[in-house]
């Protein structure tokens, strides 16, 4: 398995010379690429340290999260999400691609939004003796065969609207003028009302939170490289009225207002002052 390429998009709060925790990303193997997007593992060490809260503004994308004890399904999370690092502990983690998951639950994704399930009610089984052999394994690319094995004895039917989703989660990510649902419409073979549906059924979300969040991704990723020299200018090139209406949305999502967060990357920083 090879290492994914790219930095994780999302993390807030993250002192990127120092960081409390490492993130790896994995691919996927091909037969399973049309569903998933990456594999994700997470490890820290914070023995003898005080706990760190990590906060991120996640994907619209179910995850299969492995954890000793604590398996779960975790389903798109609309505001920020946060988890406590505390001592020692790695997370093994799935990334669905966007609508990947609705074959396997077969039911809307919107019932699962927000909301943590257990293994157990997932799968109808303990996760107690995967939990075992993944955690067992010394590195992601030894605990990456296990997974994939108990996926693939799991495969739905082929579904051709996982693939139309993505091409169309591709293209907001992609192209920055599309900043609302109607941009979409536009351009793709579908209604409007449909296409709502098809989102809520597939995805859990909606479009139009679909177009926000990628681009408040964007966003933080600017702050965090310190590339932001006008708030008017970003505010309109997100699809934002104006800035006092992107102030808003950022400050509901992420908790803390533009101005604030860029401070605290800035004392997050080891050479801050010098």
């Amino acid at each position: 398995m090879q290492s994914k390429p790219g930095k994780p998009v999302g993390l807030l709060n993250v002192n990127k010379e120092n960081p409390k925790f490492t993130v790896s990303r994995y691919s996927p193997s091909a037969d399973l690429i049309h569903l998933i997007e990456h594999y994700w593992v997470v490890r820290w060490d914070l023995r003898g340290q005080e706990p760190h809260l990590q906060e991120t503004l996640p994907h619209p994308s179910v995850h299969l999260v492995f954890e000793r004890d604590n398996s779960r399904i975790v389903g798109v999370v609309k505001g920020r999400f946060s988890v406590l690092l505390q001592e020692q502990g790695a997370v093994f983690g799935v990334k669905f691609r966007p609508g990947a998951y609705y074959p396997f639950l077969k039911n809307s994704v919107s019932s699962i939004t927000d909301r943590i399930v257990p293994f157990h009610e997932a799968f109808g089984m303990s996760s107690q003796a995967l939990e075992q052999r993944l955690f067992a394994q010394e590195t992601a690319e030894q605990m990456i065969p296990l997974a994939e094995s108990f996926i693939r004895e799991r495969l739905p039917e082929p579904d051709a609207n996982v693939d139309f989703i993505n091409t169309i989660v591709q293209s907001i990510i992609s192209d920055r003028s599309i900043v609302k649902v109607d941009d979409i419409v536009l351009r793709f073979p579908i209604q409007k009302r449909q296409f709502q549906t098809l989102f809520r059924q597939y995805v859990g979300i909606s479009p139009k939170w679909i177009i926000q969040r990628y681009r408040l991704h964007e966003a933080v990723e600017k702050m965090a490289d310190g590339d932001i020299h006008d708030w008017s200018r970003l505010a309109l090139d997100l699809g934002y009225y104006d800035q006092a209406h992107f102030i808003k949305d950022f400050k509901s999502i992420v908790g803390k207002s533009p101005d604030i967060y860029t401070k605290l990357l800035f004392e997050l920083k080891p050479d801050k002052g010098l």
